[in-house]
């Protein structure tokens, strides 16, 4: 591969733990994770001491019985980093990011204002951990592959340049699993034909690995062994083209899933109707006990942003998937997404009654709809002047652990969470 090496891949280190722990600077040098049952993510401190996501609370505390475990703070996680890509935005308008927590940027045309993209990177580094406080590691080379593995290299904190003609020094005596697509089975496939290295890899030719892993798959494996990826950094779009939120937690009992979902439907609607949009199609995912997950979606005759309106259409999803898909396994998270969208004005359609446990009262131009507008709209003006935490809906606040009592509200608090040891 040829060419400046301009791609840039920035992942910060150990995310949902490393915001805890600048929060709560006394952690500082503790084995500090994130989670419930179920380990989020976890601090390099704990990490050496074996425990991992996802690794069940059980057994990452028998691995590390000082283990400080936090209840996860979702809203803090997006605010982290929506500041740390407008950090990156700073750099070039090239950014794309992948996942809340990493990011590809294209610098070319940063390089003759700003300076090499290795200086850039550098500058980037000491910006985020400046503005945001946290640590972030940073891959620069050639292609979008190649800078992912960099910068898996680089972490904990750290950079790595692979500049150009020296890629195929770089990658050999990498492990097969540090390519993109790689997982856990097909690193003891390759072992079986012993190859354990990617340098391992790139000499075995392109009709064997076919022969071995079928054509797509072993294409693939291919392609990223000799560092072929010719895909462009692709910008994000100024406006979200879907929106959804999770909520983690025993969701088994039918109350407390519809008001985890009443909850979920709030934070959307409230993001949509922020944007001016509408969305058409609504989507709920089921985790189970086990970590399986199962997920519906319907698309309706029309957008739709009320708070209401997405609740009904989310509780009926999650429903169904529970009743064909549960078999007696607890629930442990549900997620809601709201795509197809729109900006057409948000009114309320007729939701099928036949296939959603709709009210017929929430029909458009019905007294009960218009009232219930008039609350997302008073709601909306509240929060956007103080905040979404202004004003929450009984339901939510009645069904969240931490409320349930006067006693267990003081211990733990959206912002300040209680650790468990």
């Amino acid at each position: 591969m040829t060419g400046a090496a301009t791609i840039l891949h920035a992942d910060l280190d150990a995310f949902y733990a490393s915001v805890e722990v600048r929060d709560r600077p006394e952690l500082r040098g503790r084995p500090v994770a994130v989670g419930g049952g179920v380990i989020l993510a976890a601090t390099y401190e704990a990490r050496r001491q074996g425990v991992a996501a996802p690794m069940t609370r059980r057994a990452a505390r028998n691995r590390c019985p000082g283990l400080i475990v936090l209840p996860p703070r979702f809203s803090h996680y997006v605010a982290a980093s929506r500041a740390v890509m407008a950090v990156l935005q700073q750099f070039t308008p090239e950014v794309e990011p992948i996942s809340i927590d990493e990011a590809f940027l294209d610098v070319t045309g940063s390089t003759h204002l700003l300076g090499a993209p290795g200086e850039i990177a550098r500058a980037l580094r000491a910006m985020v951990r400046r503005e945001v406080g946290l640590a972030i590691s940073v891959g620069v080379a050639t292609t979008k592959h190649l800078a992912k593995i960099a910068s898996r290299v680089a972490k904990p904190d750290g950079l790595v340049v692979v500049e150009p003609g020296t890629e195929t020094a770089f990658l050999a005596p990498l492990p097969v699993g540090y390519l993109w697509g790689v997982g856990p089975v097909g690193e003891r496939r390759l072992a079986a034909y012993g190859i354990g290295t990617i340098g391992q890899l790139a000499e075995v030719g392109e009709t064997t690995l076919v022969g071995w892993f079928g054509e797509r798959t072993g294409r693939h494996f291919w392609h990223l062994a000799h560092n072929r990826d010719a895909r462009p950094v692709v910008a994000a779009p100024s406006r979200p083209g879907s929106v959804g939120a999770q909520s983690a937690g025993n969701a088994t009992a039918i109350e407390d899933r519809h008001a985890a979902l009443l909850g979920l439907a709030d934070r959307v609607g409230w993001r949509l109707r922020r944007h001016r949009r509408a969305g058409q199609r609504i989507t709920v995912q089921v985790r189970f006990s086990d970590m399986t997950r199962a997920s519906r979606s319907i698309t309706l005759p029309g957008p739709i942003a009320e708070t209401t309106s997405l609740y009904h259409a989310a509780a009926g999803l999650a429903d169904a998937v529970v009743a064909e898909r549960a078999a007696g396994r607890g629930v442990t998270l549900v997620s809601l997404a709201v795509d197809r969208l729109s900006d057409t004005p948000h009114l309320q359609l007729e939701i099928p009654l036949g296939r959603l446990p709709a009210d017929p009262a929430l029909r458009s131009g019905s007294p009960t709809h218009s009232r219930l507008r008039s609350v997302d709209a008073a709601v909306d003006k509240a929060r956007d002047r103080f905040g979404r935490s202004a004003v929450q809906r009984a339901t939510v606040l009645a069904n969240r652990p931490e409320e349930r009592s006067p006693a267990e509200a003081a211990a733990a608090t959206d912002d300040h969470p209680r650790l468990e040891r």
